[in-house]
């Protein structure tokens, strides 16, 4: 038997008497987006200033391993956070610059949509003049997208149940359905200069609207710059060469149903739930709009959109006219959702000026392309109209004073 080391008496008591150290716990290893921030700060932000290839620790009298010159010294603290300082303005400058390029992508396809559309829609209503089946086919092509937009999670699926959140937005989608028909009316009445010179007068409607149903007074500098918005249009209509009532009317009906669905969202729609954003409403609105004009379209025009039908009207090439049909949908969807994008990511100041610029890049864009005989008198009134919408939404960001109690 062996030496045993200890007295017998005390076998046991070891254990007891040890103190119990508390279970350490291993630091987690960073995973994700910390790892990735870890190593960008290794590589760009936690740097010495010095001049070669990396370095590693200096042996003996500060020369490296690898070389007989001296290692330079570390950075002062000042200097080192001065590198921070400068590695984070820079960031800071491209990511501004990379948000700067993709408002400026959004913006140029807000205007490109929107002008491919008023092309397209007003070559189809030219020879093609049923209205009312051009915009329930726009509502389908609409719809069809918003669709595979989910089903592809290219954008996520509201939440709740689609029926309820489509019978809460259904005066939405009356309003809407309406606004859009009357627009497409006019369209194929008059030329797409003067329906949009007429739909200019969007705010004159907007304060009204605001002012019976909401109670917003308008205040002074508001009501100043209606008088140019109303004067202009006045000017251009007196000489539109294409004027007839029917276009004019069918325009200023657009301008009254667009901004009472303005003043519903505004009236109607609760804040707060969080399960519809502007997107999916719009993309709800487009589906209950179409199940609502279809029936209307069928029996109002009858089964008109096809190749046979066509032909009986006497339309030589009914295949480029339903091509464009089809193109003016897509892009009369993807030009309002585009909108709905730069709305989410600036001001909606700045939104209302990008749209009285588009109303001037579209109103451009259908004279050179069509045409259309404009006379001096209404080029004078529909920049006078335009610049009135301008200075419309520049004293709309004046927020009025409080009252004093």
């Amino acid at each position: 038997m062996g030496k045993v080391h200890g007295s017998l008496a005390r076998a046991g008591k070891v254990r007891g008497q040890t103190p119990k150290v508390p279970k350490q716990e291993k630091k987690k290893q960073p995973k994700g987006r910390a790892m990735k921030r870890l190593k960008y700060n290794r590589r760009f932000v936690n740097v010495v200033v010095g001049f070669g290839k990396k370095r590693r620790r200096p042996l003996g009298l500060g020369l490296s391993r690898t070389s007989e010159q001296p290692v330079l010294p570390r950075a002062a603290p000042q200097q080192g956070t001065a590198v921070v300082a400068a590695a984070a303005e820079e960031g800071k400058e491209e990511d501004g610059m990379g948000r700067t390029l993709t408002l400026g992508l959004l913006f140029g396809l807000w205007y490109l949509f929107n002008i491919q559309f008023n092309i397209f829609n007003k070559q189809v209503l030219k020879a093609f003049p049923y209205p009312i089946t051009i915009t329930a086919l726009q509502f389908a092509i609409g719809s069809l997208l918003a669709s595979t937009m989910w089903l592809l999670r290219l954008h996520k699926k509201p939440e709740g149940n689609l029926v309820e959140n489509a019978t809460t937005l259904s005066p939405l989608a009356v309003v809407h359905t309406l606004g859009n028909a009357l627009t497409n009316i006019s369209l194929g009445a008059v030329a797409v200069s003067f329906t949009h010179t007429i739909k200019a007068l969007e705010p004159m409607f907007s304060v009204l609207l605001s002012a019976l149903f909401l109670g917003e007074k308008p205040t002074l500098p508001v009501v100043a710059a209606l008088v140019p918005i109303i004067g202009g249009v006045v000017l251009a209509s007196t000489s539109e060469l294409s004027f007839t009532w029917k276009g004019f009317l069918s325009a200023m009906g657009s301008n009254v149903t667009f901004q009472s669905r303005n003043v519903l969202s505004k009236k109607f729609m609760t804040k707060g739930k969080g399960s519809l954003d502007s997107i999916n409403t719009f993309s709800i609105i487009t589906m209950v709009s179409f199940l609502l004009l279809a029936p209307i379209a069928l029996l109002t025009e009858g089964l008109v959109f096809t190749p046979e039908a066509m032909a009986a009207m006497g339309i030589a090439d009914p295949m480029l006219v339903m091509k464009r049909a089809f193109l003016a949908g897509i892009c009369f969807h993807a030009y309002q959702q585009v909108s709905y994008m730069i709305l989410q990511r600036v001001s909606p100041v700045t939104h209302s000026i990008g749209n009285s610029v588009k109303r001037v890049v579209v109103i451009a864009s259908s004279i050179l392309v069509f045409r259309n005989p404009v006379t001096q008198q209404n080029l004078i009134g529909t920049a006078i109209a335009l610049a009135g919408v301008f200075a419309y939404s520049q004293v709309k960001r004046i927020k009025p004073k409080a009252k004093a109690a």
